[in-house]
């Protein structure tokens, strides 16, 4: 009887631990699954794990607590389309052709799916994109058409489009999970390019987000009235949250009365049709008296410059806590189906994205809120919960190192590195001590001119080009705000030097020049 009931108490354990470990033991496990989860416009300074105690995300922070948070992450090109393309081919804007949102993509061009699936990876791409034409390199896609919208969406599923009733945040993630769920074959390892639209102009919140930032004054930048004193490049913008924000389009004073006649009202009106007649029930209750109350006050100059802000701010942090909500669903289904140990989880931006520093909203420029993007990463097989990487990391470098992680060779033509040592801690002395940066779409939207330069740890060097031809130089320890262009002060003479060498060595090892930003002006004025 006491043989019995110890064989009995054993089955019965194999039977929990097998069930425990069910979605890990469907697939090799020398493969990670990969699940990569890409926000628009989501700057660092939003994400509480970065410390500037705006808003919270507990569940974005969970990856930096039980993995590891990137405290120099950057962008190559900071724009929502070409930083898609660079995330893809893990190539320059330059390179890969995609230079700016107007220029054509070229699915023909290898990318990370394609090695992934080839190598015998599920591979799915779910939300935006950005990218026209029909993607490459996915067994399955359910996309946003453009920029797509924040209620009663279009999707594009493999090749068909349909629209979806709902808040877009909450519709991508449900299509994730379906995925995960019921699309994939469970017997390979995965990958998952999970991307929201939000928080993406025009920030326009999830109904149940409407007034969780109402009470909240937020503190201004303090070179939020900035002057631009030697600066000319940024003097010249169109970007300005008191100058530039439109009233009706980003701040949602859509009256009835039509009093306010801004230049995007129709644009503002067209985003408010979308919704249904519950829809826009619910819009009108949370924002009619917003409306009514900023027509009594009529806030002028300086006041004017501090509504704007707080509302801007109120309703961009409102659609994160949508995006957060979604990764915790996303975690919750991966710890469920015991694949937690086995699946990177990546959490980042496609850029940065300016809250009131500089006056500004947007990106574009190479200064460091928009050329600096969130990365946060968990994969408990490897990182170590808490662990701080301070290396200069790039967008550049996540098609090389998801193939590395796959244990794929990667292709020569990819440009950027591998982060899998540096994330373990390893070959800190061997990584890069510069990076190189470009930006192309001028004429355009918030007159941001072209622009390339270079960061190492302590120093950026900026050349503004065909507007005008002007070089910024700034010493990022002394000055992190980028306030002070030393450009010509005689006490930086030997730093601007040895930045001007180390620019045109990196121009040359990544095979940029001159002649190739002159055939781009002239692509883009023929267009």
């Amino acid at each position: 009887m006491k043989d019995g009931f110890l064989r009995d108490m054993l089955l019965l354990i194999l039977v929990i631990l097998a069930s425990g470990c069910r979605g890990a033991a469907e697939q090799d496990e020398s493969r990670p699954n990969i699940v990569f989860v890409m926000s628009d416009d989501h700057g660092y300074q939003a994400i509480s794990a970065y410390g500037y105690g705006i808003n919270r995300t507990p569940n974005i922070d969970r990856l930096a607590k039980e993995g590891a948070i990137f405290t120099r992450g950057f962008v190559t090109n900071s724009i929502c389309a070409p930083s898609r393309a660079v995330m893809l081919t893990g190539k320059h804007s330059f390179v890969n052709g995609k230079v700016d949102n107007l220029a054509r993509f070229d699915w023909n061009q290898n990318n990370v799916a394609k090695e992934l699936k080839k190598a015998g990876y599920q591979t799915a791409l779910i939300g935006k994109i950005h990218l026209e034409g029909e993607p490459q390199g996915f067994d399955y896609y359910n996309i946003l058409p453009g920029q797509g919208d924040y209620y009663n969406p279009d999707f594009i599923e493999n090749g068909v489009k349909k629209q979806y009733h709902g808040y877009c945040t909450q519709i991508t993630t449900d299509i994730a999970l379906d995925w995960l769920k019921n699309k994939r074959e469970k017997d390979k390892p995965f990958f998952i390019m999970y991307h929201q639209k939000a928080p993406h102009r025009t920030w326009m919140p999830e109904p149940k987000y409407f007034d969780l930032f109402e009470d909240s004054i937020f503190s201004m930048p303090s070179n939020f009235f900035d002057g631009f004193e030697n600066r000319q490049a940024a003097s010249i913008h169109e970007m300005g949250i008191w100058e530039h924000m439109d009233l009706v389009y980003d701040l949602k004073m859509l009256d009835e009365a039509g009093e306010f006649q801004t230049r995007y009202r129709k644009a503002g009106q067209a985003l408010y049709n979308r919704m249904d007649s519950l829809q826009r029930e619910a819009w009108d209750q949370y924002y009619e008296p917003i409306i009514e109350d900023f027509k009594k006050k009529r806030p002028q100059g300086k006041e004017l410059a501090k509504w704007k802000f707080n509302r801007y701010l109120q309703d961009y942090l409102a659609t994160i806590q949508s995006v957060d909500d979604g990764v915790g669903e996303v975690l919750r289904y991966l710890e469920t189906e015991g694949l937690a140990e086995n699946t990177i989880v990546i959490y980042t931006s496609d850029q940065g994205f300016y809250l009131g520093e500089h006056g500004w909203f947007d990106k574009r420029f190479m200064y460091e809120e928009s050329f600096r993007t969130p990365i946060l990463m968990r994969y408990p097989k490897e990182i170590k919960p808490g662990t701080v990487v301070d290396q200069l990391v790039q967008n550049l470098d996540f098609a090389p190192t998801f193939l590395d992680y796959a244990n794929l060779t990667i292709p020569d033509d990819m440009q950027g590195l591998s982060f899998r040592k540096l994330v373990r801690g390893e070959a800190k002395e061997q990584w890069r001590d510069a990076i190189y940066y470009t930006y192309y779409e001028f004429p355009g939207e918030h007159n941001v001119p072209r622009h390339y330069g270079i960061r190492t740890k302590r120093y950026k060097l900026i050349h503004f080009y065909y507007a005008l031809d002007t070089w910024e130089l700034y010493d990022l320890e002394k000055d992190s705000m980028e306030m002070h262009n030393v450009y010509n002060n005689p006490e930086y003479a030997n730093v601007q030097k040895e930045m001007h060498l180390k620019l045109e060595e990196l121009r040359q090892k990544y095979g940029d020049s001159d002649e190739l930003n002159q055939t781009f002006i002239e692509r883009s004025v023929k267009k």
